[in-house]
């Protein structure tokens, strides 16, 4: 286990490594000068000394490897360079409000696994009843509304018919630890939804593959108490596959949220990468961008490690 975990993270560092170094090029290999293109507004060329201060500001005015040498240098001390607009360092913004984004994604992860593994496996053993064609039925109609209708229907009724929590917002969890599980509420059941269908899909699909093996039927056979099967023979082979698609889909959330954090004012990592594309501040989209990917490379490295933890058969793969 110990000697699978060393190679993963190995694999995990090089990626990490090539992901810095293709943020670093993305603009440097960019036709023309990338300062002069950052500036330009409506074709109109600008000022040849903004441009000049704004090649100092980057550091694009010495050679390639030095730039290269000191921007892994400034990763590995954690700069991440300052915004373009008012000074202030990219990392300690995204520090703030990467927090919020990875509790939303985290909450939402607990309830979607907490309704969708317990209905998928319930389907899977009722296989063709009632209870597995409303499950399907519901999972199907999740699948199929947008993200922003879901919220926008949420805040109707929960907000304002019912006023059970507030609209939207933020409030730290240190002022008023209950106003911010209620403001967190809404936005986290709502991507959710989205995702309890797809893990109730995937645990149904994997529940009744390994309820048709071999296993399985010689476990009943010898008369075991088919909870003990469902909970220590079929759901531990089950959930790989489960596991997968949840990695995936939450590391998709990473970048994802912007429309719930749109809809429900949540000041997290999604709206601040909005706001930097459309203020066109470099600094602060290469700094989002590299902590998403790398957020999401320790994401799958997380999913290795847990499969390694299921299935004893891929520490030796």
């Amino acid at each position: 286990m110990l000697a699978y975990a060393i190679r993963r993270v190995c694999i995990a560092a090089v990626l990490v490594w090539i992901i810095a170094t293709l943020v670093f090029l993305a603009i440097r290999l960019v036709p023309g000068d990338p300062a002069e293109l950052l500036l330009s507004q409506g074709g109109i060329a600008p000022d040849p000394a903004s441009v000049a201060e704004l090649r100092d500001k980057l550091g694009l005015d010495v050679p390639i490897l030095q730039q290269y040498v000191s921007y892994l240098t400034g990763l590995l001390h954690g700069n991440l360079g300052a915004s373009l607009l008012d000074d202030h360092p990219v990392a300690a913004e995204i520090a703030l409000r990467l927090p919020r984004t990875l509790e939303l994604i985290a909450a939402a992860a607990l309830l979607a696994i907490a309704f969708g593994l317990p209905a998928g496996t319930l389907a899977a053993l009722r296989a063709g009843g009632a209870a597995d064609r409303v499950l399907s039925g519901t999972a199907g109609i999740a699948l199929s509304i947008p993200v922003f209708v879901v919220g926008t229907i949420a805040i109707l009724v929960f907000a304002q018919k019912l006023r059970w929590v507030p609209a939207g917002g933020y409030v730290p969890l240190g002022r008023d630890p209950l106003q911010h599980f209620l403001v967190l509420a809404m936005p986290a059941g709502t991507i959710a939804l989205g995702l309890a269908a797809v893990i109730f899909r995937m645990t149904r699909s994997s529940v009744l593959e390994v309820l048709g093996r071999d296993y399985v039927r010689a476990a009943r056979a010898r008369g075991i108490a088919p909870a003990r099967i469902v909970l220590h023979h079929v759901l531990r082979n089950a959930l790989i596959p489960v596991v997968t698609v949840v990695g995936l889909h939450l590391g998709s959330l990473l970048g994802g949220t912007v429309l719930v954090e749109y809809v429900f004012n949540w000041p997290g990592l999604s709206g601040y990468l909005v706001r930097a594309v459309e203020q066109r501040d470099y600094p602060e989209v290469t700094g989002i961008v590299l902590v998403i990917s790398i957020l999401f490379v320790l994401l799958n490295l997380l999913v290795d490690l847990l499969y390694a933890v299921l299935d004893p058969r891929v520490r030796h793969a």
